[in-house]
C-alpha cells in the first residue's frame, strides 16, 4: 500500500510493483537478486528460467557507481508516465558484496549528485492506472550518513 494525498487528505492507495519479481516490500524493502551457483556471482534481476540461479535478496544500500540525467521522454509505448515531462537522474548504484544495479535516482537535485555518495533504496511513483491503483518502480535516494 502507498499513502497518497487526495484533497489534501492522507489515504491508502493500492500498488502494484512495475513487474513480479524485481523487489518486494515485506517485510522489509528489498531487490531480488540470483546467485549464479557454481561461481557465486551475482546478477540483477534474479533469471527466473534459469535453474543455475538461486534466489538472493540484495542490500537496500550502496554507493553511487555512475549517473547520468534522462532529459528527454523515453519512447512511449514502453513509458506510460504521465503527459508532463520532467527530466530525471539515472544512476548505477554499487550493492556490497552483490552486483551494480542500474536505478531511478530519486530525492536529490542534479547538481548534488556525486559518484561515490551513499544510496538507499526505496520506491517511487510510475503512475496511476485508470482503476486508480499506483504503479511504483525500484529507486535509489540519497541515504543518511549516519545509517551507513
Amino acid at each position: 500500500m502507498y499513502l497518497g494525498r487526495q484533497r489534501g487528505m492522507l489515504r491508502l492507495v493500492k500498488t502494484r510493483p512495475i513487474a513480479i519479481g524485481i523487489f518486494e516490500t515485506t517485510p522489509a524493502l528489498r531487490l531480488i537478486g540470483g546467485r549464479q551457483r557454481s561461481s557465486g556471482r551475482v546478477v540483477f534481476p534474479l533469471p527466473t528460467d534459469d535453474q543455475r540461479f538461486e534466489r538472493v535478496e540484495l542490500p537496500h544500500r550502496g554507493n553511487l557507481w555512475s549517473y547520468t540525467m534522462q532529459r528527454v521522454a523515453p519512447k512511449s509505448p514502453p513509458y506510460k508516465g504521465g503527459e508532463g515531462f520532467e527530466p530525471f537522474a539515472v544512476g548505477y548504484v554499487e550493492l556490497p558484496g552483490a552486483c551494480i544495479v542500474e536505478s531511478r535516482l530519486t530525492q536529490v537535485r542534479f547538481e548534488e549528485l556525486r559518484v561515490g555518495m551513499p544510496m538507499e533504496l526505496t520506491t517511487l511513483l510510475l503512475h496511476t492506472e485508470a482503476d486508480g491503483t499506483a504503479v511504483v518502480i525500484y529507486a535509489f535516494q540519497p541515504a543518511p550518513t549516519a545509517q551507513l
